[in-house]
C-alpha cells in the first residue's frame, strides 16, 4: 500500500489579472519543499480566475429588463443575475432563491459558478468560472515542465452542491495530464463476479482531497497530491465527467 500526501502551497500575495501564476505557485512550494514528477497540482478556480482577469465589475452591469425580473423574484442582486444570464447556456431551475444553470462550460451547478467571497470589494465584484478551465490546466501544466523540468497533472477545482446531499464538495472542473475516470468495467470483485457499470470519477475523488487542505480563509488555494498512481494522459478533458442531458435524471 503506497502512502498519498496531501501537501498544502500558502500563497500570501493576492492574485491579481495578468499575474504569473505559474512562477507564483512555483515560488511557493520552493518554500515547503519541491514539485516532482508525478505529483498532481491541484488548484482553486478563484485565483485561475483572478490571474486570467475574470472579475466582474458589477458597477459596470446594466441588468436586462429579464434580469431585473428574475432577480425580483429569487431575492437577487439584478447585476449578478444578468452575469449568471450571460454565463449561461440555460436556467435549469429556479426556486426559493436558489438558481440552478448549465453554465456556457457544460456545468451543472449554482448561480453559474459566479461567487463574491475571497474577491476584494466583493459588494460590487464578483469572479466568473475560467473560459474554458481545460485550456487553464494545460497551460499551467506545460508552463511548469518547462519552468521546473517537471511532468505532473494539473486539476482545477471548484465547490459544488450535490442533489439529495447537503453541503457542498471540491470537484474538478478543468484537468490536464490526467484521466478523468477510472474504470472497472470488464473486471472482477474479490468473489469474482464481473463489473458492468463501477467507473470512479478520481479527478473528482482526488479534488475534495485536496479541499480537506484548502480551506477558505487559510491563502492555501493549491496542494500538491503525492503518491496516487494515476493514468497519465498527454490529451486530457472534463468532458467525460460531464453526463449528457439524455442520461440526467434531474434535468
Amino acid at each position: 500500500m503506497k502512502k498519498i500526501e496531501i501537501i498544502p502551497i500558502q500563497i500570501m500575495r493576492d492574485i491579481q489579472a495578468g499575474d504569473r501564476l505559474d512562477q507564483i505557485i512555483l515560488e511557493s512550494i520552493g518554500k515547503v519543499g519541491q514539485i516532482l514528477n508525478g505529483d498532481i497540482l491541484v488548484v482553486a478556480q478563484k485565483v485561475i480566475s483572478k490571474a486570467e482577469g475574470r472579475v466582474l465589475n458589477l458597477e459596470k452591469v446594466k441588468p436586462s429588463s429579464k434580469a431585473i425580473e428574475i432577480a425580483e423574484q429569487t431575492n437577487k442582486d439584478p447585476r449578478l443575475m444578468e452575469a449568471m444570464l450571460n454565463e449561461s447556456k440555460v436556467i435549469l431551475r429556479s426556486e426559493r432563491g436558489i438558481i440552478i444553470v448549465e453554465t456556457k462550460q457544460g456545468m451543472v451547478c449554482a448561480n453559474a459558478g459566479i461567487d463574491q467571497s475571497n474577491v476584494e470589494d466583493g459588494d460590487n465584484h464578483a469572479s466568473l468560472l475560467p473560459e474554458d478551465s481545460d485550456s487553464s490546466a494545460r497551460r499551467l501544466r506545460d508552463s511548469l515542465k518547462q519552468l521546473a523540468g517537471v511532468d505532473v497533472a494539473v486539476i482545477i477545482t471548484d465547490t459544488f452542491g450535490r442533489p439529495f446531499r447537503e453541503g457542498q464538495v471540491n470537484v474538478a472542473i478543468g484537468l490536464a495530464g490526467i484521466a478523468p475516470i477510472k474504470s472497472y468495467v470488464g473486471k472482477f470483485d474479490i468473489y469474482g463476479k464481473k463489473l458492468r457499470v463501477t467507473e470512479i470519477a478520481v479527478v473528482d475523488e482526488i479534488a475534495s482531497a485536496a479541499e480537506l487542505q484548502m480551506g477558505k480563509s487559510e491563502r492555501i488555494p493549491a496542494v500538491i497530491i503525492r503518491g496516487y498512481e494515476y493514468e497519465p494522459r498527454k490529451y486530457s478533458s472534463i468532458n467525460p465527467l460531464l453526463r449528457a442531458r439524455e442520461k440526467d435524471l434531474f434535468r
